[in-house]
């Protein structure tokens, strides 16, 4: 009986190992500015350089899993979350989007941070009038502790 109880927690545990551990490749996200406007949501890991903007704000974000039994929060997910906090600050996109790995807190099964900067498009006349946009890294490490 105690062999069978070892054998059931063993497979448990792969399965929880596997689900948190994908190791396909994630498909490539938005490059230009065309591409993150029709993203949905318009969240990109990368710089836009093809089209200037103004930095609105870092967005942060942490995705947490409901039980351990639960998907490790996908790159998806983590992108929708920095959405959602990025639209409260009329934001057009979200970009340099970065996540940390899935961790396990005192407070969930696993939770993955993530931040990003919510941008502003400049408009055509804004270009025309010799605006600018702005750039500059991200000032946190998605694994930092949110404020």
């Amino acid at each position: 009986m105690l062999v069978l109880a070892g054998v059931a927690a063993l497979n448990v545990g792969a399965a929880v190992w596997a689900q948190g551990n994908n190791s396909d490749a994630l498909p490539p996200t938005p490059a230009t500015w065309a591409e993150v406007v029709a993203a949905r949501p318009p969240v990109t890991d990368q710089d836009i350089t093809d089209r200037p903007y103004r930095i609105l704000g870092e967005v942060r974000a942490e995705v947490r899993k409901a039980t351990i039994f639960s998907r490790s929060p996908s790159r998806d997910k983590v992108f929708r979350e920095l959405w959602e906090r990025a639209v409260r600050l009329g934001a057009d996109a979200v970009v340099n989007a970065r996540s940390g790995g899935a961790r396990v807190t005192a407070m969930s099964w696993g939770s993955r941070r993530s931040i990003g900067q919510a941008v502003k498009f400049l408009t055509d006349a804004e270009i025309a009038a010799g605006q600018t946009g702005e750039r500059r890294p991200l000032t946190r490490d998605p694994e930092a502790p949110n404020d």
